[in-house]
């Protein structure tokens, strides 16, 4: 069966120029940035170019999984490939990881042997970093707390403002005091940045690639609201996680003796966990209790 695909809708379209933007300013700002490093003898330009290229790749990933997580479900893939928007936020945050060990690696190395700077370019290229990452960062601002992957994107943009920043004063401090161990010193300082800002995001993609409750969401709260529904004896076997960076799914099986109690029950408590708790994936089963028929995944520890 082939992938059905659904039309973008004006949220979509919008995230998908941020993206388009994004990218572009940034692969244009990993190259002026780059040439100007290596004629200014500058770890920190260097360091915030691999920084941002490292963040290109980052949008792209975003970006293709973004899209992919709009294609519909397939005898293959039953629920879709929204999953892999939770993948690119994992990615992304590896990714990061891995460009602080390199500027962590090179800052020792400079911190041991230190070369003279050209502090003038230094603080220019900066300042246009400032700029360039900071308008990037604006375009994933308003939706980074309802999606994981957009706020992969925000964190990596607004890391290279900080990372830029942090440049500019070491460029203005070697430029008054003439100490070009600042310009490494300020790198490390850096990496700490960015280590700190993104261990949220790969502690929260991690738990979600490993079928965790997504962090907005309280099980006790949502255990309660079902077990106070009339004629609701107990409940068991009840599962939620995030199909995607923004959808969360929830099975439930609901122990109610008096019987099943019709298509409109089920329908009101579907609408009020996606009303109430952002559960659009909601699964119920009613059973009566039977004790001569048992359900097997009655107890908790069971799955």
């Amino acid at each position: 069966m082939a992938h059905t695909h659904h039309d973008p809708s004006p949220e979509h379209q919008k995230h998908d120029l941020a993206f388009a933007a994004g990218i572009v300013l940034n692969l244009g700002f990993v190259a002026i940035e780059s040439v100007y490093g290596v004629l200014a003898h500058s770890m920190a330009l260097l360091a915030d170019a691999g920084h941002n290229l490292g963040d290109v790749l980052a949008l792209a990933l975003a970006w293709g999984a973004s899209v992919l997580g709009r294609r519909g479900p397939s005898h293959r893939f039953t629920y879709g490939l929204g999953s892999s928007t939770i993948l690119a936020a994992l990615l992304n945050a590896m990714l990061l990881m891995l460009v602080v060990g390199g500027i962590a690696v090179e800052a020792v190395q400079r911190l041991m042997n230190p070369v003279p700077v050209a502090t003038a370019t230094v603080i220019w290229v900066a300042l246009c970093g400032i700029a360039v990452n900071t308008a990037t960062a604006l375009l994933f601002l308003r939706d980074r707390e309802h999606d994981l992957n957009l706020r992969g994107a925000f964190l990596h943009m607004a890391a290279d403002a900080a990372v830029s920043l942090a440049v500019v004063l070491a460029g203005v401090g070697m430029l008054y005091t003439g100490w070009t161990w600042l310009d490494p010193a300020m790198s490390l300082a850096v990496a700490a940045v960015i280590v700190g800002t993104t261990w949220g995001l790969l502690r929260d993609s991690v738990n979600l690639s490993l079928h965790a409750v997504p962090p907005r969401i309280d099980t006790g709260e949502i255990r309660g609201y079902l077990t106070r529904q009339d004629g609701v004896a107990a409940i068991h076997d009840l599962h939620i996680w995030g199909m995607s960076t923004t959808e969360t799914a929830l099975t439930v099986h609901l122990v109610m003796p008096g019987g099943h109690p019709g298509d409109p029950f089920i329908a009101r408590v579907a609408d009020e966990l996606h009303g109430h708790f952002a559960i659009g994936h909601a699964t119920i089963q009613v059973e009566t209790g039977d004790a001569r028929h048992p359900c097997a995944l009655e107890p908790d520890h069971v799955v």
